[in-house]
């Protein structure tokens, strides 16, 4: 169990119980050692989650408390923060667009001793200039939800035009422009595709026929291999006189 959920157990069990909980019951209850019940608990209380604790009785959540809605450190809340900007200024429209109201959102609810991290934060993303796609990021994303195939009108790097119908698995973001994973039924393997590069793209009625998680562990593994290719083509390389 992850640190967060058992924290939000912990909230849970006491609540539920009414009364004092010992380390040694909430342990039990978690699973855990009455260490890392000690620890929990600390954590939550420096989160002004207010509970007392009284040696030989347990621990006591006040009543009127209620678990709120996002808990966070500071360090995850940093790395929300700088994950929202970086979507903000790279993304897409209508995700920077929800990258921002996801911001607006943890302010309101994180309390106001981290509340400067969302306001203040102490991290920052370097601009980047928009590059110019004509295919909407939104509708690739769509796609890939609906497990659909795509039919792609490409320009490759040589600037030759080529009709593409292709399994969209994920969408890779970068600094600059995006790429789209795929399974090209016309090379019969997988490619990536960069967005810039696609002068049209058209949601097929078409399902995959193959299930989604499969068919994207069957991409990690095409992608490990052709890794592990590279290095050992390096090693060769470096190892020649």
């Amino acid at each position: 169990m992850r640190k967060a959920e058992r924290l939000f157990e912990i909230v849970q069990l006491l609540r539920r119980v009414g009364g004092p909980v010992s380390a040694e019951k909430i342990a039990k209850e978690l699973g855990s050692s009455k260490r890392s019940v000690y620890r929990d608990v600390a954590a939550l209380m420096a989160q002004d989650v207010p509970i007392r604790g009284e040696a030989g009785i347990g621990y006591v959540l006040e009543k009127g408390f209620d678990m709120p809605p996002l808990m966070l450190t500071s360090d995850e809340l940093d790395a929300a923060v700088l994950g929202a900007h970086w979507v903000a200024s790279r993304g897409e429209p209508d995700l920077a667009e929800a990258a921002l109201n996801l911001l607006a959102k943890i302010e309101v609810v994180v309390p106001e001793r981290l509340r400067g991290h969302v306001l203040e934060p102490a991290t920052s993303i370097a601009p980047v200039t928009p590059t110019s796609e004509t295919v909407d990021a939104a509708l690739l994303r769509n796609t890939i939800r609906a497990h659909r195939k795509l039919a792609l009108i490409y320009r490759d790097g040589n600037s030759t035009q080529t009709s593409r119908v292709v399994w969209p698995i994920l969408l890779g973001y970068r600094d600059e422009g995006r790429i789209l994973a795929a399974w090209c039924e016309f090379r019969g393997g997988f490619r990536y595709f960069r967005t810039e590069r696609m002068i049209s793209a058209e949601p097929l009625k078409q399902r995959i026929p193959e299930n989604a998680r499969a068919l994207r562990t069957r991409w990690r593994c095409a992608m490990d291999l052709e890794r592990k290719s590279f290095v050992t083509l390096d090693q060769e390389i470096s190892a020649r006189p």
